[in-house]
C-alpha cells in the first residue's frame, strides 16, 4: 500500500494550535451535542433486541429489520439531503431532521407490533439522514482549527453516541423496552432547542445540488473506491452491532455494558489513536491493517466461547474506530467534489451494507449455523482491505503533505502528546 498519507491531513489538531479541537463556537458544540444523540439512536436498540423480540412476539430476523429499515431509508435519503440543504439551508435541514426523529422515535415507543416498529424506524432513518449528513458539513464549515479538527470532533460525537446509546438503552430498557425510544425523543427535542438557540443559518452554496450530483460524484475513481471498500467494511461493522447481541444473549444491563466498552474503544481509537497512526504510517496502511485485524477479530468472535465473544466484541470497537476516521477523511478529501456532495454519494453506497447485514446475518445463521455469519463478515472486511490495496493509487491524494515519519525517528512522542 502507498506510503503517502492519503485522505487525511498533515496538521494534527492536537499538536497544532494547542488544543484547537476544544476551542469551538457554541453553534459547533450544539450541533455536535445533537449529533451524539443522533448516533445514540443507532445503537440504542442493541441491548434490548431480545426484549423487543419477546415483547412483540417476533423472531430474531424480524427484530433485526429495525436496523434494515432504518439504514435502507438512510441510504436513499442521502441523495436528497444535499438537494434539500442547498435550497433551505443547513440550519433548517438540521431542524427538520431533528423534528422527524423526535416524532418517529416517540411513535416507535408506542408501537403495537413489530411491523409498526420497523415502519417507524424507517421514518426515524429519514430524519437521521437529514440531520447526520448535514451536521458534518455544518461542523466542518463552522469549526475552528480547520477540517481536520472538525472531522475529529464529528468522530468524537459518533464515538460518544455509539458508546452511550447501548448504555441508555440498557438502563431504560431494563424498565420497559419502550422507554429508550421515548428517551431519545426527549434528548433530540433538547438538541432541537439548542440548535435553534445557538446555530445561525450557514451560507448556502453558490450552486444548488441536484438529486443526481452524489451519483455523478461517484464517477471519480477514488471516491467510488472508498465507497465500495466502505460498503464491505460496513457489512462487517453492522454484523457486530446488530447480530452480536443475539449471540451474547445477555441481560440488557450486561449487553449495554459490553457495547458501552465497545463504544469507548471506538471513540478513543477514532479520535486519539487514528490521527497518530495516520501521521506515522499513512492512511492507507492504517486502513488496510485495521480491516484485516477486524476480520481476524470476527473469526475469533464467531468460533470462541462466550467470554471470548465478549472480549472480541469490545475489541472490535478499536478497529472500527480507526476505520471510521480514515474512511470519513477519504470520502471528504479524495475527490474534487464539494464535501456535502462527496459525503452523500459515499454514504449512499455504504449504508446499503448497514441495511443488508442486520437482515442477512440472522438468515445465514438459520440456513447454516451460528459461526458462518461471522465468517461472511470477516470475508467482507478482507474484501474491503483488498480494494484499498488494489486501488491505492486512486485513493492517494497527491498533496503537499510530508511523508509519514518512521517510528524510529520520533520514538513514542506522537502517542505521548
Amino acid at each position: 500500500m502507498s506510503g503517502t498519507k492519503s485522505g487525511g491531513h498533515a496538521d494534527d489538531p492536537f499538536q497544532e494550535g494547542g488544543g484547537s479541537l476544544l476551542r469551538q463556537p457554541k453553534a459547533v458544540w450544539a450541533t455536535a451535542g445533537a449529533s451524539v444523540v443522533a448516533f445514540m439512536g443507532i445503537g440504542l436498540v442493541d441491548p434490548i433486541l431480545p426484549s423487543i423480540a419477546r415483547g412483540l412476539h417476533a423472531s430474531n430476523s424480524q427484530v433485526s429489520l429495525l436496523f434494515t429499515s432504518y439504514f435502507l431509508i438512510t441510504a436513499f435519503a442521502m441523495l436528497v439531503t444535499g438537494f434539500v440543504s442547498s435550497r433551505i439551508g443547513g440550519r433548517k435541514t438540521l431542524l427538520a431532521g431533528l423534528a422527524l426523529v423526535v416524532v418517529f422515535a416517540a411513535l416507535s415507543g408506542m408501537s403495537g407490533s413489530v411491523g409498526e416498529l420497523v415502519g417507524f424506524r424507517a421514518g426515524w432513518g429519514l430524519g437521521n439522514a437529514l440531520f447526520v449528513s448535514t451536521s458534518l458539513a455544518v461542523i466542518v464549515g463552522a469549526a475552528a482549527g480547520g477540517s481536520a479538527a472538525a472531522i475529529l470532533l464529528y468522530e468524537s460525537a459518533l464515538g460518544l453516541g455509539m458508546a452511550c446509546g447501548p448504555l441508555l438503552g440498557a438502563i431504560l430498557g431494563d424498565l420497559k423496552w419502550r422507554y429508550p425510544f421515548f428517551g431519545t425523543a426527549v434528548l433530540m427535542a433538547i438538541g432541537f432547542v439548542a440548535i435553534t438557540a445557538f446555530l445561525k443559518e450557514q451560507p448556502r452554496p453558490a450552486r444548488k445540488t441536484s438529486l443526481l450530483d452524489p451519483l455523478r460524484a461517484l464517477g471519480h475513481g477514488g471516491l467510488a473506491s472508498a465507497a465500495v471498500a466502505a460498503f464491505f467494511y460496513n457489512y462487517a461493522f453492522f454484523t457486530v452491532l446488530a447480530f452480536t447481541p443475539f449471540v451474547l444473549d445477555m441481560s440488557p444491563y450486561s449487553s449495554g455494558g459490553v457495547f458501552f466498552a465497545w463504544g469507548v474503544l471506538l471513540a478513543v481509537f477514532s479520535v486519539l489513536v487514528a490521527p497518530r497512526l495516520q501521521h506515522r504510517f499513512g492512511s492507507l496502511k492504517v486502513l488496510g491493517g485495521s480491516l484485516l485485524l477486524l476480520a481476524a477479530d470476527l473469526l475469533v468472535l464467531g468460533y470462541g466461547d462466550h467470554t471470548t465473544a465478549v472480549v472480541c466484541t469490545v475489541l472490535s470497537g478499536a478497529f472500527i474506530g480507526l476505520n471510521n476516521t480514515v474512511f470519513t477523511e477519504l470520502a471528504l478529501g479524495v475527490s474534487d467534489a464539494p464535501r456535502p456532495v462527496a459525503s452523500a454519494g459515499y454514504n449512499f453506497v455504504r449504508w446499503f451494507a448497514a441495511a443488508a447485514a442486520p437482515f442477512l446475518a440472522p438468515k445465514i445463521e438459520e440456513w447454516t449455523d451460528l459461526h458462518i455469519p461471522f465468517v461472511v463478515a470477516a470475508a467482507a472486511a478482507v474484501a474491503g482491505a483488498g480494494i484499498v490495496a488494489v486501488r491505492r493509487r486512486a485513493l492517494t491524494i497527491e498533496a503537499a503533505e510530508p511523508a509519514p515519519r518512521h517510528a524510529a525517528q520520533d520514538g513514542v512522542s506522537a502517542f505521548a502528546n
